[in-house]
């Protein structure tokens, strides 16, 4: 490999590690401006405002590239878009009604997830380190959760909000099996531009049920819910184009470190000793899982 070649790599890598750290940055932001919204709006409003954003970004880009949006695989597009926004549902909720850093791990218990539905679904080989990645994973959910039986020193999360948690990372799992799917077919565009598609009449009716009306700051923090997940889904794009997919996810668990810093900095949610522990584990069977993939 030539010097030129050489720098030429070191600047993709750069840009792909400062592309992903400003995607967690986003994501890490949005998380709070559905904190701030306090449970005042509830979680099906701010996930239809966030799809309006979105399929109003997503769609004007689509049109100045001139790519068709309806997509050539629409059954399994439309299982995309109906995972994801069963995911978003499921981890707005949980953040409303948990600490960030904790709502925050608990998503990422994910890849473990993908694991195991590449293996149902799509026949990926299942390796032996999975199974050392779900026990680890397993133990720091208990950890971070804090049940009464584990002496943590004080109450353990609620069940609901951990249960919703949990549930939005297995349905960003199988989004994400679906995503790898369309990937090879798709152009990126329009499988984002499903997730928006499928939410909005899924959470229409919610809305027009229970919806509030925002006043005040609510606004600005809706519209910061959509641009900044427009914002972050535009950098990890970014990242994952310009780093292999291992080095690029790992990058992307810099995001329970904002998460926690902002609990603590902006909401006064204080970190224990257990919930480091128990993140430590989770990313530790994140990586494994990762890494038995690439192999």
């Amino acid at each position: 490999m030539n010097e030129q070649t050489l720098a030429w790599w070191q600047r993709q890598e750069i840009q792909g590690a400062r592309a992903l750290v400003l995607s967690s940055l986003a994501f890490s932001l949005m998380t709070v401006c559905v904190k701030q919204l306090g449970g005042r709006i509830p979680v099906s409003e701010i996930v239809l405002v966030r799809s309006v954003v979105s399929i109003a970004l997503t769609g004007t880009a689509m049109a100045l590239g001139g790519i068709n949006p309806l997509g050539s695989n629409r059954r399994l597009l439309l299982l995309r878009g109906i995972c994801g926004s069963i995911a978003l549902l499921c981890f707005f909720e949980a953040i409303t009604s948990l600490p960030l850093a904790s709502a925050t791990v608990l998503q990422y218990t994910y890849p473990t997830f993908t694991a195991g539905a590449a293996w149902l679904l799509l026949g990926e080989r299942l390796r032996r380190r999975i199974g050392i990645a779900v026990v680890l994973g397993w133990i720091g959910v208990v950890m971070v959760i804090q049940p009464e039986w584990l002496g943590a020193g004080q109450i353990g999360l609620a069940t609901q909000p951990v249960m919703a948690a949990l549930g939005g990372a297995l349905f960003t799992a199988l989004a994400y099996v679906c995503v790898r799917r369309l990937s090879t077919k798709e152009h990126p565009l329009v499988i984002i531009l499903y997730f928006p598609l499928v939410s909005i009449p899924l959470t229409l009716p919610m809305v027009i049920q229970n919806g509030v009306w925002p006043v005040g700051l609510d606004w600005l923090w809706l519209l910061g819910v959509g641009v900044l997940t427009q914002l972050g889904q535009i950098w990890v794009t970014k990242g994952l184009s310009c780093l292999p997919a291992a080095r690029a996810t790992s990058l992307n668990y810099v995001q329970v470190v904002f998460a926690a810093s902002w609990g603590w900095i902006w909401l006064n949610e204080s970190i224990t000793a257990f919930t480091c522990m128990g993140a430590a584990l989770v990313l530790s069977a994140s990586f494994i899982s990762l890494s038995s993939r690439q192999t």
